[in-house]
């Protein structure tokens, strides 16, 4: 039985940890487990998409005037406050995006089948949190030792070579839930020389379509449930609202104070969480 207070949870959940280096996916398994639902119901995995969605709409609200410029429309954004930067000289397109989106769309559509099963419990979560997070504590290291040249200040910076090797680093986490999109990303762009800012943003930004395309496979996939009306309208709905003002607010606040958080502390984060659940809840 779905209760109104399960929506509010997950969707708060999905809202904080969509567009962080913390993994939505893992977090949204690991709070299932919490609740009691050891078997996600359909009605459950619905509502999970639903409230994804709403989470794109949050942060495509953040990138509008970015949205506009990759499509030809707007005028040139200048490069102060939060604004997504832009420079006369390079502008970030349409084919920088694909080269970051298409492998890892391709990835989860050729091995759907592996992901949905194994993958999604909770052991393999809590390794993938560990994983990811050894993986973007020495990536940061690499990054802050100065070895690795920064070439690209800004998304506009991005080279097409940049955009498609991170677009291949997604991979790991299409295939490994857990693993964190978001996390993958920003520190793939920092070991490719992005800075810390550009590597957000473009991880963001590309967030966009990756999860649209996700999400509109799924639903395809779950509208069978629609039509049964075997859906509470209004668990969704509250998911929905909660998940698209929670997304809005972590994202905005994450770019105010980008410079001050580093992926370090997210990694310590994801291996108390993994050692929590392995402690107390696994056992």
């Amino acid at each position: 039985m779905l209760h109104w207070f399960d929506s509010i949870i997950l969707g708060i959940v999905e809202g904080l940890t969509e567009f962080l280096p913390v993994s939505s996916t893992g977090h949204m398994i690991l709070t299932n487990k919490l609740l009691g639902y050891e078997e996600v119901p359909e009605q459950l995995k619905t509502f999970e998409i639903v409230i994804q969605f709403a989470a794109i709409l949050a942060i495509a609200l953040v990138y509008r005037r970015k949205i506009a410029q990759v499509f030809g429309f707007g005028r040139p954004e200048s490069a102060t406050g939060l604004s997504v930067s832009a420079f006369p000289k390079k502008r970030l397109n349409l084919l920088h995006v694909a080269l970051g989106i298409v492998p890892p769309l391709a990835a989860a559509y050729l091995f759907k089948d592996m992901i949905k099963g194994d993958a999604f419990n909770a052991a393999p979560v809590l390794w993938a949190l560990v994983v990811g997070g050894i993986y973007m504590w020495i990536s940061e290291a690499l990054y802050d030792s100065g070895k690795i040249k920064r070439t690209a200040e800004t998304m506009d910076d991005i080279s097409y070579k940049q955009a498609f090797i991170i677009g291949l680093i997604q991979c790991v986490s299409a295939l490994w839930p857990g693993f964190s999109r978001s996390g993958s990303t920003m520190a793939g762009g920092m070991l490719t020389g992005l800075s810390y800012r550009a590597s957000a943003d473009f991880s963001f930004f590309i967030a966009i379509p990756i999860m649209t395309v996700a999400t509109g496979y799924e639903l395809l996939g779950n509208i069978d449930q629609f039509r049964s009306g075997n859906i509470d309208i209004g668990f969704l709905v509250t998911g929905f609202i909660v998940s698209f003002f929670v997304a809005w607010i972590v994202v905005v606040a994450f770019l105010k104070v980008l410079q001050k958080i580093k992926l370090k502390y997210f990694a310590w984060y994801r291996f108390a969480l993994a050692a929590f659940f392995w402690l107390f809840i696994m056992k």
